[in-house]
């Protein structure tokens, strides 16, 4: 969703954009192209956005961008390409254990490749741990959607971005919270959201399901307080709860204290269940907290434009 959003500014900024699918894993092998294209289009926004489903017609182009260290490679050896940069989302061996692919993804960043980090820490992190030439912009809001707006918020609603699926989203840790507050306050309603599957869950709680953006922002604007974790680069998530003004709990992890400062927004806590279970009743008690959090919180996010975050892109790979 961040690279369509990002692409479709660049394009507006006056850029010609293709999308290439480097499709190590065979996960569309068996597909039509036109399948494959035409769900992208529908599940990331991206309709008049030409994807390739291979590189056959490929070219040359005056900048390739690689959007993840499975797509290093590729980028580094197309050819007929005036300069090649690598736009990471989020510090990706962290998505492994000890394993070849914990090393292949470090070494990506030591290819020489203009970084474009989706946050100064990450920049930051490139550049003292790998050497790497870096600059960053800012995650941004789709503001036609995530805004306050006129529904009426609720005092007794806790939202839970429970991905599971996704180990740094710490969802085991989210539920330890969640059951002390269940146990400690029977008559708050806790919903999770993020997983199109039941999860199994020690106490009583609504699931509702992969959520489209209409109905994620409709929720947030309805919840007293919600609750999103982010143990590598700081989420979309928590910057759309917080531009419909909706206060959230997240952990004091060293980029999102980097990202925000340790007074926030969001409200940052340490990663332990019974501090996290503690920051959710202040905020479920205290109406002026979550009315400061709430104000400052669209404040923040107002400012995270996508056309702003290509501006960043396009500047600081002196595309501008």
């Amino acid at each position: 969703m961040t690279i369509v959003n990002l692409m479709r500014e660049l394009r507006a900024l006056g850029h010609e954009v293709s999308l290439w699918l480097e499709d190590c894993e065979g996960r569309h092998a068996r597909e039509a192209e036109t399948v494959t294209r035409s769900s992208f289009a529908e599940f990331f926004g991206a309709v008049g956005m030409p994807l390739h489903t291979s590189f056959e017609a490929w070219s040359g182009a005056d900048v390739v961008l690689a959007t993840g260290w499975q797509t290093v490679a590729r980028a580094l050896l197309l050819p007929d390409v005036r300069g090649r940069a690598y736009l990471v989302q989020d510090y990706e061996p962290d998505f492994y254990p000890a394993s070849a692919e914990r090393l292949f993804a470090e070494e990506t960043y030591r290819q020489g490749l203009h970084c474009i980090a989706a946050s100064e820490w990450l920049a930051r992190l490139l550049r003292d741990r790998y050497g790497a030439n870096a600059t960053h912009f800012d995650l941004a809001v789709d503001h036609d959607v995530y805004r306050p707006g006129e529904e009426e918020q609720r005092k007794d609603l806790v939202v839970f971005y429970a991905r599971a699926v996704t180990p740094r989203r710490a969802v085991p840790l989210g539920f330890l919270a969640l059951a002390e507050l269940a146990r400690r306050r029977p008559e708050v309603e806790i919903a999770l959201f993020g997983e199109d599957r039941a999860l199994d869950v020690p106490f009583e709680h609504t699931n509702l399901g992969v959520l489209a953006a209409g109905d994620l922002a409709r929720l947030y604007r309805q919840a007293t307080a919600g609750m999103v974790f982010s143990l590598t680069n700081p989420s979309l998530t928590g910057l759309e709860m917080m531009a419909c003004g909706l206060p959230c709990v997240e952990l004091a992890s060293d980029p999102m204290v980097a990202t925000f400062g340790e007074e926030g927004p969001p409200e940052l806590i340490e990663a332990e269940p019974l501090a996290l279970c503690g920051a959710l009743e202040r905020l479920l008690d205290d109406a002026d907290r979550r009315a400061h959090l709430s104000a400052v919180g669209v404040e923040l996010a107002s400012e995270r434009s996508w056309t702003r975050a290509a501006e960043q892109i396009a500047r600081g790979g002196g595309w501008l």
